[in-house]
C-alpha cells in the first residue's frame, strides 16, 4: 500500500490536473484565442480586446499561460516600458483544440440549456 505523499506525487503528475486544469480559469482559453488572432498584442490592447476581464486577473491568467509555456512575453527597454505577449508555437498548437470545443459547445448549448431547466425544476419538485 502506498503512502499518502506517493499518492499526492502520482496525482500531481496526471496530465489533467496539471494541464487541463489550468484552463479551470475561465479567461486563459478566451485569452490563447485573442492572441491567436494577433501577432503581438501589448497588455493594455488586450485588455481592451477582452473588456471584462480586470487587470489583476488579466496580468494573472498571463502568467499563468506564460509559465505553461503558452505564451511568450517581450519587454523592450523604452520609456514607457513596452510589454508585448504572443502565443508559442505550444500555445498555437492548443487553438484547434479550443476552436473545436467551441463549436461543440455553439453545436450543442441549446440541448444543454434545455436540460439544464429541466433538471432545475426536477431538482424544485424534490
Amino acid at each position: 500500500m502506498r503512502r499518502k505523499e506517493e499518492l499526492n506525487s502520482i496525482i500531481e503528475i496526471c496530465p489533467v490536473r496539471n494541464v487541463i486544469a489550468r484552463f479551470g480559469n475561465k479567461w486563459a482559453l478566451l485569452v490563447v484565442l485573442v492572441l491567436s488572432e494577433h501577432d503581438k498584442v501589448r497588455f493594455n490592447e488586450l485588455g481592451r480586446l477582452i473588456p471584462d476581464v480586470s487587470s489583476r486577473v488579466l496580468s494573472g491568467t498571463l502568467k499563468t499561460l506564460e509559465a505553461d509555456g503558452l505564451v511568450s512575453r517581450k519587454i523592450h527597454p523604452v520609456v514607457p516600458p513596452k510589454v508585448e505577449y504572443k502565443l508559442t508555437d505550444t500555445g498555437r498548437s492548443l487553438v484547434p483544440l479550443i476552436i473545436q470545443l467551441t463549436e461543440w459547445a455553439q453545436n450543442n448549448l441549446k440541448k444543454i440549456v434545455k436540460h439544464r431547466k429541466e433538471f432545475e425544476a426536477q431538482e424544485a419538485k424534490a
